[in-house]
């Protein structure tokens, strides 16, 4: 890569770490342009260079979302071994970390679908995202032998979202473990002939 190259791709991570930041603790519609310009560093017409439209960067910041959000949950889930069963339950542990993380705001996906108009591209992301995890779930409960295995994953999907919800609303440390507690009395119940 020539050093023009190398510093495009420095300008573009620092907008979008920058962004990444900004977003998770204000939501992107309490975010201005400008504000992530002076806080990167940034000249405006490199921002508009790399991402032409606001909408782009809040794509962007949700694709980064995706990565570090899904991947935790994909650890915790291989991290409890190689049973279907222990992994759905495992997943939760994930929740756990995220839930004590200093500045946690709760899901940048559900934050930031409650901002963003239905049918917009970014609020079609939020969904995407939501989807793909509940897919990766029913497969998770398919192998585990589930009698439903796509009603154990939405039960499961939304006992994540709301505990992602609960560490910010109660704040109470104890959240992460009653949904984990809730989630293995699902798995055994719908997987009891297993």
């Amino acid at each position: 890569m020539t050093e023009v190259g190398n510093v495009a791709q420095s300008a573009r991570e620092r907008i979008l770490n920058t962004a990444f930041r900004l977003f998770y603790a204000h939501g992107p519609r309490g975010v201005g342009v400008d504000t992530v310009i002076a806080e990167s560093g940034v000249a405006k017409a490199t921002l508009y260079k790399h991402f032409p439209r606001k909408d782009d960067l809040v794509l962007a910041y949700l694709d980064k979302v995706d990565q570090a959000w899904f991947g935790s949950l994909r650890a915790a889930a291989r991290a409890a071994g190689g049973d279907p069963r222990a992994q759905l339950v495992g997943m939760f542990d994930a929740l756990s970390t995220a839930c004590r993380r200093e500045g946690y705001h709760g899901c940048a996906f559900i934050n930031t679908a409650a901002e963003s108009p239905a049918g917009s591209d970014v609020h079609a992301r939020t969904v995407e995202h939501k989807n793909v995890v509940r897919a990766w779930v029913t497969d998770l409960a398919r192998r585990a032998g589930a009698t439903d295995p796509d009603l154990l994953a939405r039960q499961l999907t939304l006992l994540i979202d709301g505990g992602l919800s609960a560490g910010v609303l109660d704040a109470d440390p104890t959240s992460p473990q009653a949904a984990k507690a809730a989630a293995q009395a699902l798995v055994d119940a719908a997987c009891a002939a297993a």
